[in-house]
Protein backbone atom coordinates (compact mmCIF):
# COMPACT_ATOMS: atom_id res chain seq x y z
CA UNK A 1 0.00 0.00 0.00
CA UNK A 2 1.56 3.36 -1.22
CA UNK A 3 2.61 5.57 1.56
CA UNK A 4 1.04 9.26 0.88
CA UNK A 5 2.95 11.84 2.67
CA UNK A 6 0.32 15.28 3.79
CA UNK A 7 1.69 18.40 2.58
CA UNK A 8 2.96 20.84 5.44
CA UNK A 9 0.30 22.89 7.43
CA UNK A 10 0.67 26.49 6.62
CA UNK A 11 -1.53 27.61 9.31
CA UNK A 12 -0.05 26.74 13.11
CA UNK A 13 -2.82 27.84 14.49
CA UNK A 14 -6.44 27.21 13.24
CA UNK A 15 -9.14 29.69 12.61
CA UNK A 16 -11.61 30.65 15.69
CA UNK A 17 -14.36 28.01 15.97
CA UNK A 18 -17.49 29.61 16.03
CA UNK A 19 -19.64 33.15 14.75
CA UNK A 20 -19.53 34.20 18.16
CA UNK A 21 -15.80 34.08 18.45
CA UNK A 22 -15.58 35.78 15.45
CA UNK A 23 -17.10 38.76 17.48
CA UNK A 24 -13.69 39.24 18.64
CA UNK A 25 -11.49 37.67 16.27
CA UNK A 26 -7.53 37.55 17.58
CA UNK A 27 -5.40 38.29 13.75
CA UNK A 28 -2.52 35.88 13.38
CA UNK A 29 1.32 37.08 14.09
CA UNK A 30 3.88 36.63 11.37
CA UNK A 31 5.36 34.02 13.33
CA UNK A 32 2.45 32.02 13.52
CA UNK A 33 2.57 31.59 9.92
CA UNK A 34 4.35 28.40 8.38
CA UNK A 35 8.08 29.16 7.98
CA UNK A 36 7.16 28.50 3.85
CA UNK A 37 4.84 31.22 3.99
CA UNK A 38 7.60 33.93 4.95
CA UNK A 39 10.26 34.93 2.05
CA UNK A 40 6.51 35.46 -0.11
CA UNK A 41 5.23 37.74 2.83
CA UNK A 42 8.49 39.50 3.57
CA UNK A 43 9.45 39.67 -0.49
CA UNK A 44 5.39 41.48 -1.25
CA UNK A 45 4.06 43.35 1.64
CA UNK A 46 6.98 45.06 2.50
CA UNK A 47 9.60 47.34 0.45
CA UNK A 48 13.34 46.67 1.05
CA UNK A 49 13.41 50.05 2.51
CA UNK A 50 11.26 49.48 5.36
CA UNK A 51 12.20 46.07 6.01
CA UNK A 52 16.33 48.01 6.10
CA UNK A 53 14.71 50.64 8.49
CA UNK A 54 13.22 47.16 11.07
CA UNK A 55 16.10 45.56 11.12
CA UNK A 56 18.44 48.94 12.22
CA UNK A 57 15.58 49.57 14.72
CA UNK A 58 16.14 46.01 16.28
CA UNK A 59 19.87 46.83 16.70
CA UNK A 60 21.26 44.85 13.43
CA UNK A 61 24.06 46.18 11.73
CA UNK A 62 22.36 46.29 7.85
CA UNK A 63 24.89 48.20 6.31
CA UNK A 64 26.83 47.05 3.66
CA UNK A 65 24.11 44.00 2.92
CA UNK A 66 22.41 43.07 -0.21
CA UNK A 67 19.13 43.21 -1.56
CA UNK A 68 19.44 39.74 -1.21
CA UNK A 69 20.89 39.27 2.19
CA UNK A 70 18.52 41.52 3.51
CA UNK A 71 15.46 39.82 2.52
CA UNK A 72 16.96 36.58 3.94
CA UNK A 73 17.54 38.24 7.34
CA UNK A 74 14.03 39.77 7.28
CA UNK A 75 12.58 36.11 6.37
CA UNK A 76 14.42 34.48 9.26
CA UNK A 77 13.27 37.21 11.62
CA UNK A 78 9.90 36.40 10.75
CA UNK A 79 9.76 33.08 12.32
CA UNK A 80 10.77 34.51 15.70
CA UNK A 81 8.81 35.73 18.34
CA UNK A 82 11.53 38.28 19.28
CA UNK A 83 12.49 42.01 19.22
CA UNK A 84 12.69 41.72 15.33
CA UNK A 85 9.52 39.33 14.63
CA UNK A 86 7.85 41.51 16.83
CA UNK A 87 9.24 45.07 15.35
CA UNK A 88 8.65 42.89 11.73
CA UNK A 89 5.11 42.02 12.31
CA UNK A 90 4.31 45.94 13.42
CA UNK A 91 5.68 47.20 10.35
CA UNK A 92 3.37 44.99 8.30
CA UNK A 93 0.22 45.95 9.84
CA UNK A 94 1.44 49.37 9.87
CA UNK A 95 2.19 49.27 6.08
CA UNK A 96 -0.70 47.17 5.03
CA UNK A 97 -3.28 48.84 7.23
CA UNK A 98 -5.73 50.01 5.30
CA UNK A 99 -6.00 46.59 3.74
CA UNK A 100 -6.48 44.99 7.12
CA UNK A 101 -9.58 47.04 7.99
CA UNK A 102 -11.22 46.13 4.94
CA UNK A 103 -10.58 42.79 5.63
CA UNK A 104 -11.72 42.92 9.05
CA UNK A 105 -15.55 43.55 8.22
CA UNK A 106 -15.35 39.76 6.81
CA UNK A 107 -16.45 37.06 9.03
CA UNK A 108 -16.51 33.65 6.95
CA UNK A 109 -13.99 32.01 4.94
CA UNK A 110 -15.96 32.75 1.42
CA UNK A 111 -15.85 37.03 2.46
CA UNK A 112 -12.48 36.65 2.71
CA UNK A 113 -11.62 34.98 -0.11
CA UNK A 114 -13.65 37.71 -1.70
CA UNK A 115 -12.17 40.50 -1.02
CA UNK A 116 -8.82 38.52 -2.03
CA UNK A 117 -10.77 38.15 -5.46
CA UNK A 118 -11.53 41.57 -5.77
CA UNK A 119 -8.27 43.08 -4.43
CA UNK A 120 -6.72 40.77 -6.93
CA UNK A 121 -8.04 42.00 -9.49
CA UNK A 122 -7.30 45.44 -8.76
CA UNK A 123 -3.42 44.36 -8.04
CA UNK A 124 -3.44 45.85 -4.68
CA UNK A 125 -2.14 42.53 -4.02
CA UNK A 126 0.48 43.19 -0.89
CA UNK A 127 -2.23 44.77 1.67
CA UNK A 128 -4.67 41.96 0.52
CA UNK A 129 -2.15 39.40 1.03
CA UNK A 130 -1.28 40.25 4.15
CA UNK A 131 -4.76 40.68 5.22
CA UNK A 132 -5.89 37.48 4.07
CA UNK A 133 -3.33 35.06 5.66
CA UNK A 134 -3.74 36.41 9.45
CA UNK A 135 -7.70 37.04 8.93
CA UNK A 136 -8.69 34.93 12.00
CA UNK A 137 -11.30 33.42 9.28
CA UNK A 138 -8.70 31.92 7.05
CA UNK A 139 -8.46 27.98 6.93
CA UNK A 140 -5.02 26.19 5.67
CA UNK A 141 -7.27 25.88 2.14
CA UNK A 142 -7.80 29.40 1.83
CA UNK A 143 -3.89 29.91 2.79
CA UNK A 144 -2.89 27.58 0.02
CA UNK A 145 -4.84 29.70 -2.45
CA UNK A 146 -3.79 32.73 -1.65
CA UNK A 147 -0.09 31.56 -1.83
CA UNK A 148 -0.65 29.66 -4.74
CA UNK A 149 -1.91 32.90 -6.98
CA UNK A 150 0.61 34.96 -5.53
CA UNK A 151 3.63 32.19 -6.48
CA UNK A 152 2.65 32.20 -9.83
CA UNK A 153 2.50 35.94 -10.24
CA UNK A 154 6.10 35.83 -9.28
CA UNK A 155 6.58 33.66 -12.09
CA UNK A 156 4.72 35.90 -14.63
CA UNK A 157 6.64 38.94 -13.45
CA UNK A 158 10.48 37.14 -14.12
CA UNK A 159 8.94 36.02 -17.09
CA UNK A 160 8.26 39.88 -18.18
CA UNK A 161 11.79 41.10 -17.57
CA UNK A 162 13.17 40.92 -21.65
CA UNK A 163 10.18 43.47 -22.06
CA UNK A 164 10.96 45.33 -19.34
CA UNK A 165 14.56 45.58 -20.76
CA UNK A 166 13.40 46.39 -23.85
CA UNK A 167 10.93 49.20 -22.60
CA UNK A 168 13.66 50.77 -20.15
CA UNK A 169 16.11 51.35 -23.05
CA UNK A 170 13.04 52.75 -25.51
CA UNK A 171 12.55 54.97 -22.15
CA UNK A 172 15.82 55.83 -21.76
CA UNK A 173 16.22 57.09 -25.82
CA UNK A 174 12.85 59.04 -25.29
CA UNK A 175 14.44 61.08 -22.38
CA UNK A 176 17.52 61.44 -23.57
CA UNK A 177 15.48 63.57 -26.65
CA UNK A 178 12.94 65.04 -24.18
CA UNK A 179 15.59 66.37 -22.22
CA UNK A 180 17.43 67.87 -25.44
CA UNK A 181 13.83 69.04 -26.55
CA UNK A 182 13.47 71.19 -23.31
CA UNK A 183 16.95 72.13 -23.00
CA UNK A 184 16.61 74.26 -26.53
CA UNK A 185 13.10 75.39 -25.85
CA UNK A 186 14.25 76.71 -22.37
CA UNK A 187 17.41 78.42 -24.26
CA UNK A 188 14.87 79.82 -26.51
CA UNK A 189 12.27 80.99 -23.89
CA UNK A 190 15.10 82.59 -21.75
CA UNK A 191 16.57 85.01 -25.16
CA UNK A 192 13.29 86.04 -25.54
CA UNK A 193 12.57 86.71 -22.30
CA UNK A 194 15.52 89.01 -22.79
CA UNK A 195 14.72 90.65 -25.72
CA UNK A 196 10.99 91.15 -24.17
CA UNK A 197 12.75 92.26 -20.72
CA UNK A 198 14.85 94.84 -22.36
CA UNK A 199 11.60 96.47 -24.99
CA UNK A 200 9.52 96.73 -21.84
CA UNK A 201 12.16 98.83 -19.97
CA UNK A 202 13.22 101.16 -23.13
CA UNK A 203 8.99 101.46 -23.33
CA UNK A 204 9.29 102.41 -20.05
CA UNK A 205 11.51 104.88 -20.06
CA UNK A 206 9.65 106.68 -23.17
CA UNK A 207 6.76 106.65 -21.32
CA UNK A 208 8.63 108.79 -18.27
CA UNK A 209 10.17 110.99 -21.13
CA UNK A 210 6.48 112.18 -22.26
CA UNK A 211 4.96 112.22 -19.21
CA UNK A 212 7.76 114.68 -17.53
CA UNK A 213 7.73 116.61 -20.96
CA UNK A 214 3.65 116.67 -20.66
CA UNK A 215 1.74 120.05 -19.08
CA UNK A 216 1.15 119.33 -15.82
CA UNK A 217 -2.10 121.37 -16.21
CA UNK A 218 -3.62 119.31 -18.80
CA UNK A 219 -6.57 117.46 -18.62
CA UNK A 220 -6.35 114.40 -20.45
CA UNK A 221 -3.76 112.39 -21.61
CA UNK A 222 -2.22 113.02 -24.61
CA UNK A 223 -2.84 109.75 -27.46
CA UNK A 224 1.04 109.25 -27.17
CA UNK A 225 0.49 108.39 -23.66
CA UNK A 226 -2.43 106.18 -23.70
CA UNK A 227 -0.61 104.46 -26.65
CA UNK A 228 2.26 103.73 -24.23
CA UNK A 229 0.34 102.94 -21.32
CA UNK A 230 -1.42 100.42 -23.68
CA UNK A 231 1.34 98.61 -24.76
CA UNK A 232 3.52 99.12 -21.64
CA UNK A 233 0.32 97.08 -20.05
CA UNK A 234 0.21 94.44 -23.11
CA UNK A 235 3.87 93.98 -22.28
CA UNK A 236 3.62 93.01 -18.80
CA UNK A 237 0.57 90.25 -19.63
CA UNK A 238 2.44 88.76 -22.17
CA UNK A 239 5.73 89.01 -19.90
CA UNK A 240 3.65 87.32 -17.40
CA UNK A 241 2.13 85.00 -19.40
CA UNK A 242 5.69 84.13 -20.81
CA UNK A 243 6.91 83.40 -16.92
CA UNK A 244 3.93 81.20 -16.24
CA UNK A 245 4.74 79.17 -19.21
CA UNK A 246 8.37 78.80 -18.45
CA UNK A 247 7.50 78.24 -14.88
CA UNK A 248 5.52 75.29 -16.05
CA UNK A 249 8.44 73.84 -18.49
CA UNK A 250 10.46 73.85 -15.28
CA UNK A 251 8.20 72.14 -13.54
CA UNK A 252 7.94 69.52 -16.33
CA UNK A 253 11.82 69.10 -16.80
CA UNK A 254 12.02 67.91 -13.06
CA UNK A 255 9.40 65.52 -13.47
CA UNK A 256 11.43 64.13 -16.68
CA UNK A 257 14.17 64.06 -14.46
CA UNK A 258 13.06 62.53 -11.77
CA UNK A 259 11.56 59.66 -14.32
CA UNK A 260 15.04 59.50 -16.13
CA UNK A 261 16.80 58.71 -12.61
CA UNK A 262 14.54 55.67 -12.22
CA UNK A 263 14.85 54.86 -15.61
CA UNK A 264 18.66 54.48 -15.03
CA UNK A 265 18.58 52.76 -11.66
CA UNK A 266 15.96 50.16 -12.69
CA UNK A 267 18.47 50.09 -16.09
CA UNK A 268 21.73 49.57 -14.06
CA UNK A 269 20.06 46.32 -12.22
CA UNK A 270 19.21 45.10 -15.69
CA UNK A 271 22.23 45.69 -17.31
CA UNK A 272 23.93 43.69 -14.30
CA UNK A 273 21.33 40.99 -14.99
CA UNK A 274 22.20 40.73 -18.38
CA UNK A 275 26.25 40.67 -17.81
CA UNK A 276 25.53 38.03 -16.00
CA UNK A 277 23.79 36.13 -18.40
CA UNK A 278 25.91 36.67 -21.24
CA UNK A 279 28.71 35.31 -19.06
CA UNK A 280 27.03 32.21 -18.69
CA UNK A 281 26.56 31.84 -22.83
CA UNK A 282 30.47 32.94 -23.09
CA UNK A 283 31.37 29.67 -20.89
CA UNK A 284 28.34 27.43 -23.00
CA UNK A 285 29.61 28.77 -26.04
CA UNK A 286 33.05 27.97 -24.98
CA UNK A 287 32.36 24.51 -23.93
CA UNK A 288 30.38 23.69 -27.54
CA UNK A 289 33.52 25.14 -29.05
CA UNK A 290 35.69 23.51 -28.01
CA UNK A 291 33.80 20.23 -27.98
CA UNK A 292 33.49 20.35 -31.54
CA UNK A 293 37.20 21.66 -32.35
CA UNK A 294 38.83 18.26 -29.98
CA UNK A 295 36.46 16.06 -30.03
CA UNK A 296 36.25 16.71 -26.00
CA UNK A 297 33.05 18.42 -24.09
CA UNK A 298 34.90 21.25 -23.65
CA UNK A 299 34.87 21.33 -19.52
CA UNK A 300 37.56 22.13 -17.40
CA UNK A 301 39.88 19.35 -16.31
CA UNK A 302 41.78 19.06 -12.62
CA UNK A 303 44.82 16.93 -12.00
CA UNK A 304 43.16 15.81 -8.88
CA UNK A 305 39.55 15.22 -8.90
CA UNK A 306 37.46 17.21 -6.80
CA UNK A 307 34.12 16.46 -4.86
CA UNK A 308 31.44 18.98 -5.06
CA UNK A 309 28.41 19.68 -3.21
CA UNK A 310 25.46 20.68 -4.70
CA UNK A 311 22.84 22.08 -2.54
CA UNK A 312 19.05 22.77 -3.68
CA UNK A 313 17.82 22.91 -7.16
CA UNK A 314 15.30 20.19 -9.15
CA UNK A 315 15.63 16.72 -8.33
CA UNK A 316 14.73 15.98 -12.15
CA UNK A 317 18.09 18.31 -13.33
CA UNK A 318 20.82 16.53 -10.49
CA UNK A 319 21.67 13.71 -12.83
CA UNK A 320 22.29 15.51 -15.56
CA UNK A 321 24.71 17.86 -13.48
CA UNK A 322 26.46 14.73 -12.05
CA UNK A 323 26.76 13.71 -15.70
CA UNK A 324 28.14 16.87 -16.44
CA UNK A 325 30.29 16.77 -13.61
CA UNK A 326 31.50 13.65 -14.13
CA UNK A 327 32.79 14.82 -17.64
CA UNK A 328 34.98 17.63 -15.62
CA UNK A 329 36.61 14.62 -13.75
CA UNK A 330 34.68 15.94 -10.65
CA UNK A 331 32.57 14.33 -8.41
CA UNK A 332 29.12 15.69 -7.81
CA UNK A 333 26.94 15.41 -3.85
CA UNK A 334 23.70 16.21 -3.66
CA UNK A 335 21.03 17.45 -1.00
CA UNK A 336 18.00 19.23 -1.55
CA UNK A 337 18.23 21.59 1.20
CA UNK A 338 15.68 19.66 4.35
CA UNK A 339 13.05 19.53 1.37
CA UNK A 340 12.68 15.38 1.63
CA UNK A 341 16.48 14.62 3.26
CA UNK A 342 17.22 15.72 6.57
CA UNK A 343 18.88 18.95 7.14
CA UNK A 344 21.04 17.10 9.14
CA UNK A 345 23.26 15.48 7.18
CA UNK A 346 24.47 18.98 5.18
CA UNK A 347 27.01 19.43 7.95
CA UNK A 348 28.59 15.53 7.03
CA UNK A 349 28.44 16.49 3.46
CA UNK A 350 29.98 20.12 3.98
CA UNK A 351 32.85 17.73 5.67
CA UNK A 352 33.30 15.57 2.54
CA UNK A 353 33.31 18.38 -0.30
CA UNK A 354 35.80 20.71 -1.81
CA UNK A 355 33.78 23.12 -3.28
CA UNK A 356 29.91 23.98 -2.13
CA UNK A 357 27.38 25.42 -4.93
CA UNK A 358 24.07 26.27 -4.38
CA UNK A 359 21.50 27.98 -6.67
CA UNK A 360 19.61 30.90 -4.73
CA UNK A 361 16.14 30.55 -6.59
CA UNK A 362 15.86 27.19 -5.63
CA UNK A 363 17.16 26.79 -1.98
CA UNK A 364 15.68 27.93 1.17
CA UNK A 365 16.97 30.63 3.14
CA UNK A 366 17.30 28.49 6.31
CA UNK A 367 18.96 25.80 4.08
CA UNK A 368 21.35 28.82 2.82
CA UNK A 369 21.81 30.57 6.04
CA UNK A 370 22.96 26.98 7.51
CA UNK A 371 25.12 25.74 4.57
CA UNK A 372 26.98 28.91 4.86
CA UNK A 373 27.50 28.30 8.43
CA UNK A 374 29.16 24.67 7.61
CA UNK A 375 31.31 26.00 4.97
CA UNK A 376 32.36 29.14 7.39
CA UNK A 377 33.30 26.32 10.33
CA UNK A 378 35.42 23.93 7.65
CA UNK A 379 36.79 26.43 5.58
CA UNK A 380 35.43 25.52 2.81
CA UNK A 381 34.39 28.02 -0.55
CA UNK A 382 30.88 28.28 -1.64
CA UNK A 383 29.68 29.53 -4.54
CA UNK A 384 25.94 30.99 -4.96
CA UNK A 385 24.83 30.31 -8.42
CA UNK A 386 22.06 32.76 -10.37
CA UNK A 387 20.00 29.67 -10.99
CA UNK A 388 19.31 26.18 -10.92
CA UNK A 389 19.64 26.19 -14.80
CA UNK A 390 22.79 23.84 -16.38
CA UNK A 391 24.23 26.99 -17.84
CA UNK A 392 24.66 28.47 -14.21
CA UNK A 393 26.62 25.08 -13.45
CA UNK A 394 28.67 24.73 -15.97
CA UNK A 395 30.08 28.45 -15.39
CA UNK A 396 30.89 27.88 -12.04
CA UNK A 397 32.94 24.74 -12.96
CA UNK A 398 35.09 27.16 -14.87
CA UNK A 399 35.07 28.99 -12.04
CA UNK A 400 35.99 26.47 -9.89
CA UNK A 401 40.11 26.46 -9.41
CA UNK A 402 41.50 24.54 -6.49
CA UNK A 403 44.96 25.73 -5.52
CA UNK A 404 43.39 29.58 -6.06
CA UNK A 405 39.70 29.60 -3.97
CA UNK A 406 39.68 30.56 -0.76
CA UNK A 407 37.03 29.97 1.61
CA UNK A 408 34.22 32.49 1.51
Amino acid sequence: MPVIIAPPRLLTRDPEPDAKALMFPKRRRVWELSRHLHCSIVGTCLSSAELRHVLAKAGRNVDGMTEHELHGVGVLAAGRNDLEGKLLNKALEKRNRQAVVAFGKATSEPEVLALWRNASQRGEIPGAYWAALTHAAATDALVRIVFGEVHMLSHLVGAANRADIRRLNALEAENAELRAKLERQQRHLGDGLAKRDARISQLTRLLEVQLAQASPTSAAPSLADDTLSNLAADQARRLDAERRRRQALERRIESLRGKLADAEIELGRKTELLDRLQQELRALETCLTQAWASGSDGLPRHASDLTLLYVGGRAGSIPHLRKIAAHASMTLLSHDGGVEERSGLLTGLVARADVVLFPVDCVSHEAAASLKRACRQFSKPFIPLRSSGISSFVTALRQVEPASMPAT
